[in-house]
């Protein structure tokens, strides 16, 4: 696998990554949305983390800080892979021989042209 190709597969990775980051931001704005406005569902989260009975009201009190929410995951890491790559030795041998064969390649159509000639 050339280092080219590892970077693109690299690219798609964190770009799916991303999307994957973007609904579950999406989702979690969605839930602070409604547990800030929606009062049933401010009673029904709040009845699932254990505050209060069935036939028990919730008044909403403004302004008291920020309740600590059960941590949630916001996300996958992601390690990118060690890439592997050609040494510099290897480079400098290969673009010398393709070099002196483009180089005999132009020599020898200039000598097929001069016969023809």
């Amino acid at each position: 696998m050339s280092s080219y190709n590892f970077l693109l597969a690299e690219r798609d990775r964190q770009w799916n990554n991303i999307e994957s980051l973007e609904l579950l931001n999406d989702e979690l704005e969605r839930t602070r949305s409604n547990l800030l406005y929606d009062q049933d569902t401010m009673m029904i989260h709040a009845r699932q983390m254990g505050y209060g009975q069935h036939n028990e009201r919730f008044v909403r009190i403004v302004g008291l800080g920020t309740m600590n929410k059960a941590p949630s995951t916001a996300g996958n890491i992601y390690y990118a892979q060690n890439p592997v790559f050609i040494s510099d030795r290897s480079m400098k041998i290969v673009s010398l021989s393709i070099g002196l064969l483009v180089f005999i390649f132009l020599f020898m159509l200039e000598v097929i042209e001069r016969r023809s000639r």
